[in-house]
């Protein structure tokens, strides 16, 4: 695991080496890259997506800010200058961005060829229709009333998955001691006094 992270940290592990200093911590912005990161619709939505080259900022411009005018100007011209100037630039995109949904966001980097995707919440999680289409929700009883409950991610064919009931808050405690050598007076002298 360590070679594969590693692996998927080379840039920063060679800026840092070879540079003096780490790159920044940007959240999920890129240091050398601009734009690139979490993006907000009008709507509330967020989506990723990142430019790779000067070419892409044009074609973002044009097919999703519908502003070529902001392609031309020379604070943004090149990636240089737009990782220079990020927060003029992030101005700059929200503004667009705050008059379109996340789908629409969506549909127009798609069009313009930009690497993308949604950013979804917890709730979007929960509600991604590739759960309900594989089949990977089980019912569970709780102490409490039913529950959803996942799949574990790794499906084996000759190996079902164990997914049992949750027991009740000292549902098993008996038995347990009892594999550990307490006979049935020591458990119910346990029982009795509270501690179980």
């Amino acid at each position: 695991m360590l070679e594969a992270l590693s692996e998927w940290m080379s840039y920063p592990l060679n800026f840092a080496h070879y540079g003096g200093t780490p790159p920044a911590r940007t959240g999920l912005a890129h240091p050398a890259i601009a734009p690139y990161g979490q993006y907000r619709a009008g709507d509330g939505g967020s989506v990723i997506f990142g430019l790779q080259n000067d070419r892409e900022w044009q074609c973002f411009c044009r097919e999703v800010l519908d502003n070529t005018a902001l392609a031309a100007e020379e604070r943004f011209a090149t990636n240089l200058q737009r990782v220079a100037n990020r927060a003029a630039l992030d101005v700059e995109i929200n503004a667009c961005l705050a008059r379109m949904t996340r789908a629409e966001l969506i549909e127009r980097l798609d069009r313009g060829g930009i690497a993308n995707a949604p950013l979804n919440d917890m709730h979007d999680v929960w509600a991604h229709p590739q759960f309900a289409a594989r089949e990977r929700w089980r019912e569970v009883a709780t102490p409490a009333g039913p529950v959803q409950a996942l799949l574990p991610p790794a499906t084996l064919s000759h190996a079902p998955a164990c997914m049992g009931n949750v027991p009740a808050l000292g549902e098993h405690s008996a038995d347990i001691l009892g594999t550990l050598g307490f006979s049935s007076a020591q458990v119910d002298a346990l029982r009795s006094e509270g501690a179980i």
